[in-house]
C-alpha cells in the first residue's frame, strides 16, 4: 500500500472533530509520520493502534506540529516497552519541547533522536530538507521513494525555495494558514501556497486556521495552480 493519510489539518488549535498538523506516509509497510499536533494521535492510533510506526518527522518545535510526539512516547512506552527506539528526525528544538511536556519516560529513550537537517534517508526514502521562513527553525521535507514523492512544508512563509520541494512531486503538502492577501512573512496564504507548489502534480493545502471556510481557499489556490488542489480533512486517504 502507498498511500498518505490526513491525520490533522488546522493551524493554532484544533476545530471542534479536527486535529492539528499531522500526516501518515505508507509506502509498501513502511510508515513515517509527519508532524503529530494536537489531537493528531489518536486518529493515527486508528491506524496504528500501539503506536507501531517506523519513523516520525517533525518540521518545527511549535505545539501544533509537535505535542502529540509526547503521546506516542507514552503509547510506545508502555505498549512496546522491548521494542527498539522508533527514529526521530526533528529540529534540535522539538527534543527540549517533547522533554519539558514530559521527561519521564525520556523521550531519547523511546526514540533514536536525529537532527532532520543531516538527514539523507529515512527507510526506502531519500530525504532533501529545506529550511523555510516561520518564526522557529522550520524544515521542509521531501520523501522520494521508487514511485512515489511526497513534499511538506511543515510552517512557510512564501519562500522561492519551496520550488525545491515541490518540482515533480506527486503531492505538495502546503501550509495554507490565511485566505486573501496576506502580508505575514512566516506564514502563507492558499495563493502563496499554489504559487510555491507550482511543479508538482496534486496541492494538498493545509494548517488552516480554525473557523475558515476551506471550499474559499482551494478556489484561491486553483487560480495559481495548474493540478489538482485538495483540503487537507482529517480522514482523507490518497493513494500515491
Amino acid at each position: 500500500m502507498r498511500s498518505l493519510t490526513v491525520l490533522g489539518s488546522c493551524g493554532a488549535w484544533p476545530e471542534a472533530g479536527r486535529a492539528c498538523a499531522g500526516f501518515l506516509v505508507e509506502y509498501d509497510g513502511f510508515r513515517v509520520v509527519l508532524d503529530l499536533g494536537y489531537a493528531a494521535l489518536p486518529r493515527l492510533l486508528e491506524h496504528c493502534p500501539h503506536g507501531e510506526v517506523d519513523a516520525v518527522v517533525v518540521t518545527h518545535q511549535h505545539p501544533d506540529h509537535c505535542v502529540d510526539v509526547s503521546g506516542l512516547a507514552r503509547v510506545r512506552y508502555y505498549e512496546a516497552p522491548d521494542a527498539p527506539p522508533v527514529p526521530l528526525h526533528c529540529p534540535p528544538g522539538v527534543i527540549d519541547v517533547l522533554r519539558a511536556l514530559e521527561p519521564n519516560p525520556d523521550p531519547a529513550e523511546v526514540f533514536a533522536v536525529d537532527d532532520l537537517a543531516a538527514t539523507t534517508r529515512i527507510g526506502p526514502f531519500d530525504v532533501l530538507t529545506v529550511e523555510l521562513p516561520h518564526y522557529k527553525t522550520n524544515l521542509g521535507v521531501r520523501l522520494s521513494a521508487p514511485g512515489v514523492s511526497v513534499a511538506y512544508t511543515g510552517d512557510s512563509g512564501p519562500s522561492p525555495d519551496l520550488r525545491l520541494l515541490a518540482e515533480g512531486t506527486d503531492v505538495f503538502i502546503s501550509d495554507a494558514t490565511y485566505q486573501g492577501t496576506s502580508t505575514n512573512d512566516y506564514l502563507m496564504s492558499a495563493t502563496e501556497a499554489a504559487r510555491g507548489a507550482r511543479g508538482a502534480k496534486r496541492l494538498v493545502l493545509t494548517h488552516f486556521w480554525p473557523g475558515s471556510d476551506r471550499s474559499i481557499s482551494v478556489a484561491e489556490a486553483s487560480q495559481e495552480f495548474d493540478g489538482l488542489v485538495i483540503a487537507a480533512e482529517e480522514g482523507l486517504v490518497l493513494t500515491l
